[in-house]
């Protein structure tokens, strides 16, 4: 169960990678408006707000990735910024878009429960 963890962990990261890209990097492009259903100018006028907000997500792939290149000490921040994934990803789900919880806190739930319970 333990790999399982980390592989979850791994993905997460990976997950919150992609979402900064797309945030900072690709937001007023169509590939970018077509992930978060946005107007060609809505995305021209949000996209610094958008890029402010993947450099958090970018923050949280980054804590993900240094609890896994802790070993088995980095498990409590691995558990950290799992749990706050799960929380951005409810908050997001609550106040913008309900496929946040599908996206973002599904997947930071079964990581947290895999880092729990190995």
């Amino acid at each position: 169960m333990d790999l399982i963890a980390k592989v979850l962990v791994a993905l997460l990261g990976l997950l919150h990678v992609y979402i900064m890209w797309l945030e900072m990097f690709q937001w007023t492009s169509k590939r970018g408006r077509r992930a978060f259903g946005t107007t060609a100018e809505f995305a021209e006028a949000s996209k610094v707000l958008a890029a402010n907000q993947g450099l958090y997500n970018g923050f949280l792939a980054a804590g993900l990735f240094w609890g896994l290149s802790l070993g088995a000490a980095g498990r409590p921040v691995e558990l950290f910024f799992a749990a706050c994934v799960l929380v951005a990803g409810l908050y997001g789900a609550a106040t913008a878009n309900r496929r946040i919880l599908f996206v973002q806190a599904l997947p930071a739930a079964l990581t947290l429960a895999a880092l729990l319970f190995s």
